[in-house]
């Protein structure tokens, strides 16, 4: 349906008064007046914000390369020639000279947000850069300063000081917008100068595995090499998204461009303006997708939410009282239907804050208050808690779930590398033609739960399975840790 929405938007863009008409006949809610509005506006929205898009051109030193002369044959008069012939275009052909570091320049887009010069961009646009220059539509050049930037998102905030107030945009809400609806992006494609270009809102929430937060804007609206850092204006002339990212084999513009909604951006840049950097809530859980097959194991229906698969020792989620196997369904209010939402809104949350967060827990939701902390962008490395080991036991072994199982031993320990406070039944093989394989379960992995209860041993293994068959269970859920201990969940057929 989406795509056919789409697809009837593109066709009726052109002038073609039949095409119009017989596309009201199919859909009368979408009125001809409201296409033919559209040109129009662009032109009056393209008029009225174009000075307010910059272009961002910056300057890094790089290494030159030198070209070595090339190996001569083992021949005095040619190598005597070559190298004096070498030595002549060297001296004489200022490209071929070795030098020093030289200076690489690129362009981008940008727009202001602040009459006395705040300018937002992308931070793949000035990353690297030694030189920021914002260039207005005018052709003035400005030298800018960087107020900060940040990854997770590909967000940076420039200071000018301009002679005079510039013009400035204001944002819109990204959450307002419906698919089809016509949009327009401005920019500096291919270094070309300003540039208009108008499609429509073809998808919204895309996820391209770019960050941890995306949830962009789809347009069909051309957004070039160039375009990145440049506004998504709606028709009343208000930015609802920041160009980012393209989808093409060629570099050029398919149809498939991405820009981050209003929604994300602006908490970012008032952090970015305020604190110079961003100051995200941090909930100090690890999180993952709640399967079909995990949603039956837990009796969770339908399947939503952000299954717990871990809680830092540290983080605010273990006081709580949260635990690994709890299924978050809302935070702070807000509904959450996958780890992406739980994502966005902690990130989005204030550091400090106590908000409600309902878990489902053995089937039964739960409410626990949490007093967020921060996020850290800062690996942190932990240094591992030795344990004492008791004396080596030749291990016990035994088979399920298409598993070759065995009880822990230093041995094993040592053969998979499992640190010392991983506790559980170690995977020794994996059925090939398993449902375990096919969920990329290999040797060294630790099984630390069944259903939700510890096990210790291959026994404790087939009888929690054993019994889940009697109630007429189609799965088990295992709680599965790597040899650093870093835990998921994987639900296992036991037909």
């Amino acid at each position: 349906m989406l795509g056919t929405l789409a697809q009837f938007a593109r066709q009726v863009r052109g002038p073609a008064l039949a095409t119009v008409a017989a596309a009201a006949m199919v859909l009368p809610t979408l009125s001809t007046s409201s296409f033919a509005r559209g040109p129009d506006g662009i032109s009056d929205v393209a008029e009225r914000v174009i000075d307010a898009v910059v272009n961002i051109s910056t300057s890094q030193k790089v290494e030159a390369r030198n070209t070595p002369m090339p190996q001569l044959p083992n021949d005095p008069q040619l190598d005597e020639l070559f190298r004096d012939f070498f030595n002549r275009r060297g001296q004489n052909d200022p490209q071929n000279r070795e030098r020093g570091p030289r200076r690489v320049n690129s362009l981008g887009s940008g727009f202001v947000i602040d009459a006395a010069g705040i300018v937002v961009t992308n931070n793949h646009v000035i990353a690297e850069a030694d030189e920021i220059t914002v260039i207005l539509n005018d052709g003035t050049r400005l030298k800018a300063e960087l107020i900060g930037k940040d990854q997770k998102t590909d967000l940076a905030l420039l200071r000018v000081k301009p002679d005079k107030p510039l013009k400035a945009v204001k944002f819109g809400d990204s959450e307002r917008l419906r698919l089809g609806e016509w949009v327009i992006a401005i920019g500096n494609p291919f270094s070309l100068g300003g540039t208009v270009t108008a499609g429509i809102v073809s998808a919204r929430n895309r996820d391209i595995n770019s960050g941890p937060y995306d949830n962009y804007i789809q347009t069909d609206a051309s957004i070039n090499r160039g375009n990145s850092g440049g506004p998504l204006f709606n028709l009343e002339g208000e930015v609802v998204g920041v160009n980012t990212a393209i989808i093409s084999p060629s570099g050029g513009s398919i149809g498939i461009g991405f820009a981050v909604p209003s929604k994300t951006a602006l908490p970012v840049i008032d952090q970015l303006k305020q604190f110079g950097e961003t100051r995200r809530g941090w909930l100090g859980v690890r999180i993952q997708q709640v399967t079909d097959e995990i949603a039956e194991s837990l009796g969770i229906k339908p399947a939503r939410g952000a299954l717990v698969a871990g809680v830092d020792d540290k983080g605010p989620a273990k006081p709580a009282g949260i635990e690994p196997g709890d299924v978050v369904v809302k935070f702070d209010g807000k509904d959450v239907k996958d780890p992406k939402d739980l994502s966005r809104v902690v990130a989005d949350t204030a550091v400090g804050k106590e908000v409600d967060v309902i878990i489902i827990r053995k089937g039964e939701e739960q409410t626990k208050k949490v007093t967020l902390g921060r996020l850290q962008d800062a690996d942190k490395v932990q240094a591992a808690v030795k344990t004492d080991e008791p004396a080596p036991e030749k291990p016990v072994t035994q088979k399920a779930l298409g598993l070759d199982l065995a009880t822990i031993s230093k041995d094993l320990r040592t053969r998979y590398k499992i640190k010392d406070t991983v506790k559980g039944v170690v995977v020794t093989s994996v059925d090939t033609n398993s449902d375990a394989a096919e969920k990329r379960l290999s040797a060294g992995d630790v099984i630390v739960e069944v259903a939700q209860e510890a096990v210790s041993s291959g026994a404790d293994i087939q009888k929690r399975v054993d019994q889940l068959k009697k109630d007429g269970k189609k799965s088990v859920l295992l709680l599965v840790s790597n040899g650093d201990g870093e835990l998921r969940f994987v639900a296992l057929s036991v037909q």
